[in-house]
This record gives C-alpha cells, structure tokens and sequence, in this order.
C-alpha cells in the first residue's frame, strides 16, 4: 500500500469526514462517557482495536461472504472482537471496565463500525481497510478527549483523576452530566463546518 494512500485515509477520517463531527455517528457512547477523560480513552481504544481489526476481517472474508448475509456475518465478526477487547479490558483494568459498565459491549451497536464495514472493507484490500478502522477510530477518539477534557477539568477540577483545581475555582455540576456532552460536541460540529464551508467557498472562489 503506498504511503499516499495512509495519508489519504488519515486525513479523510481525522478531519475531512470525522465520524462524529462530520458523519453524526457514535453519539450515544459519546454522551456516556466523556465525563472523564480516562474512560474517553478507553472508550476510544475500545473503538480503534475493534473497528480496525473488524474491517481487516471484513475485507479479508469479503469474497466468501454471501451478499444477501453480509450483515449478519459482519455482526458476528465485530461482535467476536468486541467481546475480546471486553475480556482484556477486565483483566488487565477491571476497575475501568466496571466504571464503563455496558458501555463497552454497545461499541457492538456502534454505528462507526458497521459503517466502515458496508462503506470500506467490503469494497477494498484487508490492509487499507485496516488502517481506514484505525483513522475512523482514532477520528472519534479525538473528539472523545477533548469533550472529557473540557468536561473533567470544569466538572471536577482534575485531568485523568490528578487535581489542577489549585485557584479553586468553583466547578460546574452540570459538566458532569449528559446534557453538556451534547452541547459541546454540537459546539464542536459548528465550529468544524464553518471551517470546512469557508474553506470550500474560498477552494470555488480560487476556481473561479
């Protein structure tokens, strides 16, 4: 695979059509677990291990899979990876997979995945269809971190559980809670259009 080509798939699913920004897709694990920016790693290791090993999977079966079944056996085969990342998880930090709770086994319904799946690795070679999982994973990852960054340091006054509170500024309950999740990731889909928008005006007026 040419290097090009990486960095065409990075730069496409980084910025260009970011799952969540640009596709409006993982919103709900996005919702439940940016609270902390620990989880939101987790959340998003979770993502790239599964999305990348099932589409390289995917894409490596992709010709003996029946069409009218593909679904079925895309569910199955990202489900088996799911599960394996679910094991590991608890036996390497169980703490953070009871604090993630079900969260880790919905990455299963996680539309990103099948996404990718029906859109990538049923049309291309395994090893592009694998590094296009891990930029779509590490796109979400992304927007995961930040939204917990924002929401640990004002909700609770810490960084991946240490205190920088030290001028003691009041926290906001509320950046604790779902609610603010939301309002940051539509601040952060906003902000992510306009720039692609102008940059597409300024692209046509050049053309022009």
């Amino acid at each position: 695979m040419k290097k090009g080509t990486i960095k065409a798939l990075f730069k496409r699913n980084v910025w260009e059509e970011n799952q969540v920004l640009r596709q409006i897709l993982g919103i709900c694990s996005l919702l439940a677990v940016t609270n902390l920016v620990s989880n939101s790693l987790v959340m998003g290791g979770g993502l790239i291990f599964s999305v990348a090993l099932s589409s390289f999977t995917i894409s490596l079966l992709r010709v003996y899979i029946p069409h009218r079944v593909r679904m079925i056996v895309q569910t199955l085969i990202i489900a088996a990876w799911v599960i394996l990342f679910d094991i590991i998880l608890k036996a390497v930090l169980p703490d953070v997979s009871r604090a993630l709770g079900p969260y880790i086994g919905l990455i299963i319904t996680n539309c990103i995945i099948m996404g990718r799946a029906e859109a990538f690795a049923q049309m291309n070679p395994p090893v592009e269809s694998f590094f296009d999982g891990v930029f779509a994973g590490l796109g979400y990852t992304i927007v995961l971190v930040i939204i917990a960054f924002i929401r640990e340091l004002l909700g609770f006054g810490t960084i991946l559980g240490f205190n920088v509170n030290f001028v003691g500024f009041e926290t906001w309950t509320i950046m604790v809670m779902p609610p603010a999740a939301f309002f940051l990731v539509g601040v952060m889909i906003w902000i992510v259009n306009n720039i692609m928008a102008r940059k597409q005006a300024s692209g046509g007026g050049k053309r022009g």
